[in-house]
């Protein structure tokens, strides 16, 4: 027997037409170096219009890849709404690969046209004649001197009439392509369709999640070329949640300015940003973070002593999310069950999350044996659900999956309720005497630290403990913290053998294109003899 319910497919460009019209006046926000500038929900669809517009008579068609290399900012929210929604497929660039791996992306994607921000230009230059198959280069931006032949985003949008170009397409068709950072071998591509993006940007909205609504305005920190900005951008079309576009000013000082001149309601961003936010706000009683109910933290582990920070000076809670560029990204996010005591919260929101409705989730042992969700068996998160990919695009990667699972190589335990806790990524474990150390554990605990601003934690060869733990530390300003001191600071909190006698003082800890500490290249700077470590007896 089958339902009575009408078929109709999930497509973006619904989600378009519904924030045009239910949420019209709801603005966007994009920080320049003059000024905040703003647009309205109804301007930007219109906007978007006139880019598919402009698309359209340039040549692109159904499945074809458009690629944007572009800060967060208005015009990249309208080829967010325009590409997918004519039936193309949007390709966000990351600003911050090596000229190989964005050349390679560009090429393995088969861009055809690329939009880019001014400032970027110059990136591009660099490996314009290795992308051939690139037809035409859109810039958004005053440019003085073009180094190839571009045309202006601008120009393009005002030339051409909105019109409704929004095909019908399959819920299923390719919406949006995003790659993977590439930290071991190549970048991977992951597609993801119009349906997968509507459930996803509905699971957003949920009182268990971010819970985005037309009472919000979301500081939009995450870069918009990575995970698709966790789906933000579509979500606050469905939703109605204004948004604060920073581009490149990603410092904490110009951050705390937007907060208090905006006044943002939510803020999305990876945990290394916070940490300078924090930093930034120091000592200063001008500091006003009281319009935001809620920071979300995700990419990397959320120590507890900023979460608590945040909670004792500012009076501001901070929520962990967890996903992957393969899983949309939003699999959990870490609300405190109903009935939690206050003093108790705190002990979920260190956790990665509570997955979400639509994801399934199990943990396994090293030979694929499924484990208890019993909160203490310690083994590798699988998942599978509508908004969690099944392969890559153009590659076999069959080590990844298994029986229909995505093998997501974090390791960590999952209690009764749903609860994740990720004690470390399997590559980043340190096995010490045939023990395991979570590096993320160390680094959280080493975090907490006043004079300590930043750790990262690397497994260094040992001939009697086979691996031991390298503690690489940056202090914040004027402290003279030692390694003995912190070693002190640590021995109460973790296994006495899981204190590390290797240290390294630097000035800042390399990260990777997307704002994580870089332990790959933590590696290569100890193999090559630049990290001066010191060793304790």
């Amino acid at each position: 027997m089958r339902s009575t319910m009408q078929d109709a497919p999930l497509l973006i460009r619904d989600i378009v037409r519904h924030g045009q019209w239910m949420y019209a006046d709801k603005q966007v926000f994009t920080a320049t170096p003059t000024g905040v500038v703003q647009a309205s929900f109804a301007t930007v669809a219109e906007r978007a219009q006139r880019l598919a517009a402009a698309l359209t008579a340039l040549g692109v068609r159904r499945d074809d890849r458009v690629a944007t290399l572009m800060w967060n900012n208005q015009a990249h929210m309208e080829a967010y709404l325009a590409v997918p929604s004519m039936g193309a497929i949007l390709h966000t660039l990351n600003v911050r690969l090596f000229a190989d791996q964005l050349a390679y992306i560009i090429n393995h994607a088969e861009d055809r046209v690329i939009i880019v921000d001014a400032s970027l230009v110059p990136l591009l230059a660099r490996i314009k004649d290795r992308i051939p198959g690139v037809a035409h280069f859109i810039v958004n931006g005053p440019i003085d001197e073009a180094p190839f032949d571009v045309l202006d985003y601008q120009a393009l949008v005002s030339e051409n009439e909105p019109g409704d170009h929004w095909p019908d397409l399959e819920e299923t068709d390719a919406a949006v392509m995003c790659y993977t950072s590439g930290t071991t071998g190549d970048p991977k591509g992951v597609v993801y369709s119009h349906r997968s993006i509507w459930l996803h940007s509905l699971a957003s909205t949920s009182a268990n999640s971010i819970a985005l609504s037309d009472r919000d305005r979301c500081l939009l920190v995450v870069p918009m070329f990575h995970v698709a900005a966790w789906g933000a951008v579509y979500t606050a079309f469905m939703a109605g949640s204004e948004l604060i576009m920073p581009q490149m000013f990603l410092q904490g000082e110009p951050l705390l300015e937007m907060m208090t001149q905006l006044r943002p309601t939510t803020a999305l961003g990876v945990p290394t940003i916070w940490n300078d936010v924090l930093r930034a706000a120091g000592g200063r009683s001008d500091v006003d973070l009281s319009s935001l109910r809620m920071i979300l933290a995700g990419g990397a582990a959320v120590p507890r002593f900023m979460i608590e920070a945040f909670r004792e000076r500012h009076g501001v809670d901070v929520l962990q999310g967890w996903g992957m560029t393969e899983t949309s990204p939003l699999v959990a996010v870490s609300m405190p069950p109903a009935g939690v005591s206050p003093e108790h919260e705190i002990d979920y929101r260190v956790k990665a999350g509570r997955v979400m409705a639509g994801v399934q989730i199990r943990i396994t042992d090293e030979d694929g044996a499924v484990l208890a969700a019993d909160g203490v068996a310690t083994g590798e998160f699988e998942l599978r659900g509508p908004w969690i990919t099944a392969s890559y695009f153009g590659v076999d990667a069959p080590e990844l999956f298994r029986d229909g699972w995505l093998r997501t190589g974090d390791i960590g335990t999952l209690d009764p309720h749903g609860f994740m806790v990720i004690t470390d990524r399997a590559k980043d474990m340190i096995k010490s005497g045939g023990e395991w150390i979570s590096s993320m554990e160390l680094e959280a605990t080493v975090m907490g630290h006043d004079g300590v601003f930043e750790a990262a934690v690397i497994a260094v060869a040992d001939d009697r403990w086979q691996e031991r733990p390298l503690c690489v530390v940056v202090r914040t300003p004027d402290s003279t913290v030692s390694a003995e001191e912190l070693r002190a600071f640590i021995g109460p909190s973790v296994a006495k053998w899981w204190v590390p006698e290797h240290w390294s003082f630097v000035e800042a800890i390399p990260k990777t294109s997307v704002g994580k500490f870089d332990k790959r290249a933590l590696r290569r700077l100890l193999a090559e003899g630049q990290l001066e470590v010191e060793t304790l007896g």
